[in-house]
């Protein structure tokens, strides 16, 4: 008998995903991104999402179910983002759901946002062995988590607590007057600067930070260091290389997310570690983690660039392992948690 069907449903941000999974194997994975009309705004606009959002989702799942060559009968659960995430756009995607489910009679499941980014991997390279640590950062989220079970136990070893480091790449690259999204845009531009040009701080490494904070980030202080720096050179009327700047900047953040990343894995004696989130597409992250996780005898995961970044596939993915682990479906009428913490799988 084949594993069920699962449509996942992703709309916390800027991007529509509709995705089909069954088992660990990927059958459809489509997105729709909103990303060019936030552009001349610097950041998200919610309103803006929200409405394209509601644009996209009917010819995106119309795409996905094309790709998976299935029919809406075809499927045996629905999972969507319940949070965290923007209120108006999770409530679009959310909507949708239930809609479907209560027509097409299917079981429904509210699912955590932060838990498809670490459940996404299955679908590339099988069963995650459990414990595992999860390293996810992302333009919202910065977070070490301890996968225990992918279906409900999942616990937060650290998170950030001004800052993400997405969000510090689109304020550093709005400083230096570059474009949004300010990751790629500064991954890109670091590859021609030197990296130890500039010494920018390690937030939350100091000893006295250790006992409160050692799993925990903190990038606002990086981020006010850059500006600093750059605003006396400029008031000052010195040139600078703004490839340094940037290399140096990508530098601090890569070197913090891994040091403490390993450590953790090391701490609570897990062997395997798996990178998520928008920014673990990052080419620096990527490199600097591969070789801290090889020195240290760790197991590393990394999902490929195109489902690092929000996606319906990984939302399908948690669906999948809640419904093969028998997790009672959830209401109809649950709501969007904007603020939906990270142990919470699902609603």
């Amino acid at each position: 008998m084949s594993e069920p069907l699962i449509l996942g449903i992703e709309s916390s941000c800027d991007e529509t995903g509709v995705g089909l999974v069954r088992g660990d194997q990927l059958l459809a994975n489509q997105v729709a991104s909103s990303m060019e009309e936030h552009i001349r705004f610097g950041g998200v606009v919610p309103e803006i999402a929200s409405r394209a959002h509601l644009e996209a989702m009917r010819p995106t799942l119309e795409r996905a179910l094309v790709e998976a060559e299935v029919d809406l009968k075809d499927i045996d659960a629905i999972a969507v983002t319940a949070g965290p995430g923007l209120m108006g756009a999770l409530v679009v995607g959310l909507s949708a759901a239930k809609a479907l489910a209560w027509a097409l009679d299917k079981p429904l499941y509210g699912v955590n946002h932060l838990i498809g980014h670490v459940s996404v991997d299955v679908l590339e390279h099988g069963p995650l062995p459990q414990p595992a640590m999860a390293l996810l950062v992302s333009g919202g989220h910065t977070n070490i988590l301890k996968v225990n079970d992918l279906a409900g136990d999942v616990q937060e070893i650290g998170t950030t607590i001004d800052d993400a480091a997405g969000e510090a790449y689109d304020k550093v690259a709005r400083l230096l007057g570059l474009e949004y999204p300010g990751g790629p845009v500064i991954d890109r531009l670091a590859k021609q600067g030197d990296p130890k040009a500039i010494s920018f701080p390690r937030g939350l490494t100091a000893r006295h930070d250790l006992d409160k904070h050692r799993f925990d980030f903190s990038f606002s202080g990086l981020k006010t260091a850059v500006a600093r720096w750059v605003e006396l050179r400029r008031r000052d009327k010195q040139s600078f290389d703004v490839a340094d700047v940037a290399a140096s900047f990508q530098e601090a953040v890569a070197d913090v997310l891994t040091a403490k990343a390993v450590d953790a894995c090391q701490v609570h004696g897990i062997d395997h570690l798996l990178l998520g989130g928008g920014v673990a597409a990052n080419s620096r992250l990527r490199e600097l983690l591969a070789k801290r996780c090889a020195q240290a005898g760790i197991n590393l995961r990394r999902p490929r660039p195109a489902l690092c970044t929000d996606n319906g596939a990984m939302i399908a993915a948690v669906g999948a392992a809640l419904v093969k682990a028998g997790v009672a479906p959830s209401s109809l009428e649950i709501g969007a948690d904007s603020g939906m913490i990270a142990s919470t799988v699902s609603l």
